[in-house]
């Protein structure tokens, strides 16, 4: 698995956290990154999935009314916890970081089959996928700077034979 597939991996599980806690902030990063002894995650991608988490509360009321403006007939709060926090999770990333918004959908996918169920994927494309149409309406997507460079974007260097492995 990718860097930066398990950074947002982290970034998911600190939002969930989040959500069942109520635990924010410095509070909420300092607790799971003292509770995660994986040493696989360089120091980068521990930033890059600690800039998503906190980024995504902090900017929750924006991210929120995105996901109601789409998901038709569903409260947030309804959602399972899983579920909508992938979609937070996708939504911030496509409002304020430099990655490709379709390359932002396909790792929610594959997080949301990892750890939700096959309706739950096809309930997150459907809302991505129209959260996406509606931002490349209001603001086309530029080709993301160095997305072709052999950095992932969290600065750790992608394997040769990737394409997009550690998105």
């Amino acid at each position: 698995m990718g860097s930066r597939r398990k950074a947002r991996e982290c970034a998911l599980q600190m939002l969930f956290a989040a959500d069942v806690s109520e635990t924010r902030g410095d509070e909420l990063v300092r607790g799971f990154w003292s509770e995660l002894s994986d040493g696989e995650l360089g120091p980068q991608a521990r930033e890059f999935a600690t800039r998503l988490a906190t980024g995504t509360l902090a900017n929750l009321t924006e991210v929120d009314e995105r996901i109601r403006s789409r998901a038709e007939h569903w409260r947030i709060s309804r959602m399972a916890i899983v579920d909508r926090n992938v979609l937070r999770l996708a939504v911030y990333e496509f409002l304020h970081e430099p990655t490709p918004r379709t390359v932002t959908i396909n790792e929610a996918l594959e997080i949301a089959r990892r750890f939700s169920t096959y309706e739950a994927t096809q309930f997150i494309n459907g809302i991505l996928d129209a959260i996406k149409r509606d931002l490349d309406q209001e603001s086309p997507e530029e080709p993301a700077a160095g997305e072709d460079s052999e950095l992932d974007g969290a600065g750790e260097k992608k394997s040769a034979t990737s394409d997009h492995e550690d998105e």
